[in-house]
């Protein structure tokens, strides 16, 4: 089975809140709301391939001292097995912005388990939670 690794990102507001994205028509799993984030591309470490994704889907930049891990998710979809590690970001330049059509959100940790999401992206939850409180 081939591995897929991607890294995301939660991005975390003054607020406390965490952005999440939703997946646009026409890409697999249309429609459910996930945290920022992509596929490393050949030779990529995963700290630059995030921050190269948040760059091309947010518009924001991040230096990659600002990004904290957190805890990683390993779910074997039929296709693939996806490894995905979670960072924390409190800290970026510009305004975040919906760069590639997807619709963007701003959720409280406790609420991310009423969102419709994929299903490696929830077990990313409870960390979160323990980390930020609902």
């Amino acid at each position: 089975m081939k591995l897929l690794l991607v890294v995301a990102c939660a991005l975390v507001d003054p607020d406390n809140r965490v952005l999440v994205t939703q997946r646009p028509e026409g890409k697999a799993l249309a429609g459910l709301w996930e945290f920022p984030g992509g596929k490393l591309e050949a030779g990529e470490r995963p700290e630059p391939a995030l921050i190269r994704e948040l760059a091309e889907e947010l518009g924001i930049a991040v230096k990659e001292a600002c990004l904290a891990p957190l805890t990683f998710a390993s779910h074997a979809y039929p296709e693939f097995h996806l490894l995905m590690p979670l960072y924390i970001c409190r800290r970026w330049e510009g305004t975040v912005s919906s760069r590639e059509g997807q619709a963007l959100k701003w959720v409280r940790p406790g609420k991310l388990r009423e969102l419709a999401m994929p299903p490696a992206d929830e077990p990313l939850i409870p960390p979160l939670v323990d980390l930020l409180g609902a």
